[in-house]
């Protein structure tokens, strides 16, 4: 069995969940390829473009510029991402190369797999939904928007007051050209499952739930005063975690974060608790009264493992999410997780077992849940509940062992 993996890039959320797959599915002895448009890996099965065009497109992100043109027009557009999905280049050079029994899709924007282009692909094809773009018109997150149950049009994401807009001539791209696809569809939570079955271009399909997977045996919990002392920050405070590829992306929720942790220090926890950040620096984390330790970019394993272990809470205060990596990260080393009660949440954090589910959108509740954790009479119990669940849950040879059945369900209705 021979899978061909695409991906705009193998780093970031997306790229380091399908990383993962791609090595489980190896160690699993099946052959899994990935070709993804930025390469930053030594891994020897992936592979990028070769072409002139295509590393020209990669190096001064061409493809992205350009499929990005259309929003112009749109004054008005939101922060939220949006991507109208134009590329400079066809992936079918790369399948005939390959050869692939099954196309494995995943994150393919930023110009890097035109809408069109799938219908030219001829094999058959999993896709596995790391946000909700592929069932939108344009949107990766609808932000409670539920246009995509029909054909979009009016799009809030756009400020657009127009039926006939740019998310509508997405929407009418994708309803024609993946009208007959061999497509399969594997969300990771049972949210993103769920809108994706209520969704007009993705109702009809098979939709398997198969939740990321990680390797417990690198994502463990070290010992705290250990990491604490590797990572220079102190012994004696409550430290709490905050981090993600772009802490500034308003869907991460950072400004719920901020009075949350206001309104800790004004009961009394000024002297007792220390922030931690991961990601991009953030300008607003400014006027913060906690003292803040800024880790910068952590992008290997031993490094995120070190900063999750030294911490006493990990804090996900997403408006809408998926299943964030660092929330799964963060219980595989033995770290409760404190966010509000939406999206795939709830398919990572037990409420009050292996950490808390705030009420959405509310501050203090938020706050309420830091608090909970970090007074806990069974904190040690926290702990391992939450390296429990990863273990349970998560495990990536389990992940990779899902999608093996999942192909070979798929091959057996291919030639039977």
């Amino acid at each position: 069995m021979k899978i061909l993996h695409f991906n705009q890039r193998d780093d970031g959320g997306a790229g380091r969940a399908m990383m993962r797959l791609h090595q489980g599915l190896r160690a699993n002895k099946v052959e899994s390829f990935a070709f993804v448009q930025v390469k930053t890996s030594d891994d020897e099965w992936v592979s990028s473009p070769q072409s002139l065009i295509g590393k020209l497109s990669a190096k001064l992100k061409l493809s992205e510029h350009i499929a990005h043109l259309p929003l112009r027009l749109y004054q008005d557009k939101t922060d939220g991402h949006f991507s109208p999905s134009f590329a400079l280049e066809s992936p079918v050079t790369v399948i005939k190369e390959r050869d692939p029994d099954i196309i494995h899709l995943h994150w393919i924007n930023h110009g890097f797999i035109n809408i069109e282009a799938l219908a030219k692909l001829h094999k058959p094809i999993v896709w596995t939904l790391h946000d909700m773009w592929p069932f939108t018109g344009g949107c990766h997150y609808s932000n409670e928007c539920t246009a995509y149950k029909n054909q979009c049009g009016n799009c809030p994401a756009l400020g657009s007051q127009k039926e006939n807009d740019l998310s509508r001539t997405i929407w009418k791209r994708k309803s024609k050209a993946w009208k007959n696809l061999n497509l399969t569809i594997a969300a990771p939570s049972n949210w993103m499952a769920n809108c994706a079955r209520e969704s007009s271009l993705f109702g009809e399909l098979p939709i398997e739930v198969i939740p990321n997977g990680l390797d417990t045996s690198e994502f463990k919990p070290v010992d705290k005063k250990m990491a604490r002392q590797l990572m220079n920050l102190p012994q004696d405070k409550h430290l709490v975690l905050f981090g993600a590829a772009n802490v500034q992306d308003v869907r991460k929720g950072m400004h719920l974060l901020l009075p949350a942790l206001d309104k800790l220090h004004s009961n009394g926890l000024k002297d007792k608790i220390e922030l931690m950040v991961f990601g991009a620096a953030s300008t607003q984390m400014q006027d913060v009264e906690f003292k803040i330790n800024s880790l910068g970019r952590l992008n290997d394993n031993i490094s995120l493992s070190l900063a999750y272990s030294a911490a006493d809470v990990f804090i996900a205060p997403s408006l809408e999410d998926n299943l964030p990596n660092t929330l799964v990260e963060s219980l595989a080393c033995g770290t409760p997780g404190v966010a509000f009660n939406v999206g795939g949440i709830p398919d990572i954090i037990d409420h009050k077992h292996n950490g808390y589910l705030a009420t959405p959108f509310e501050p203090e509740s938020l706050a309420e849940g830091i608090r909970w954790v970090l007074q806990a009479d069974e904190s040690h119990a926290l702990r391992i509940n939450s390296h429990q669940k990863a273990e349970q849950m998560f495990e990536l040879l389990s992940q990779a062992r899902h999608y093996k059945k999942l192909y070979d369900t798929i091959l057996a209705k291919k030639t039977g």
